[in-house]
């Protein structure tokens, strides 16, 4: 990954055409680099759903644990997901999650060296460096 803010990893973002939840409308815009202050607002407020683990029994976590997963060149990166169908298809061994307003994690990301996805896999795919998680999604009003 480089040191850009925005890491863009599927180009062809135009086949999916609109709709989608405000949210995923939020995060076309932001990867169709057409993003304004209300976009990044709407993304920072939105809720995601964060992979807890694969056993589908038993109490829920109750400390929020991120989930990391080291790519091949060494990168870290934390998934995170506008819905469960989407977690599903990327990750379909995860059968837990939890609700995370996107701007409250980004508010508490704690490391420089870890990376943000959001909707792993999808045509509005966005990764972000830990700077562009502070950046573009620590908001007040979130």
């Amino acid at each position: 990954m480089t040191d850009t803010a925005i890491g863009r990893t599927v180009t062809d973002f135009h086949s999916q055409g609109g709709g989608g939840s405000a949210a995923q409308q939020a995060l076309r815009a932001v990867v169709e680099g057409t993003v304004d202050e209300a976009a990044l607002s709407t993304l920072a407020r939105s809720e995601v759903l964060l992979p807890t683990g694969t056993d589908a029994e038993g109490p829920a976590p109750k400390a929020l644990t991120l989930p990391v997963f080291e790519q091949e060149d060494g990168t870290e990166l934390v998934p995170v997901f506008t819905t469960q169908d989407r977690m599903e298809q990327a990750l379909p061994q995860i059968k837990r999650h939890r609700n995370v307003v996107l701007g409250v994690l980004a508010h508490g990301w704690p490391s420089e060296r870890l990376s943000l996805v959001i909707d792993a896999g999808t045509p509005e795919e966005l990764a972000l460096t830990a700077h562009g998680v502070k950046e573009l999604l620590d908001r007040e009003e979130t």
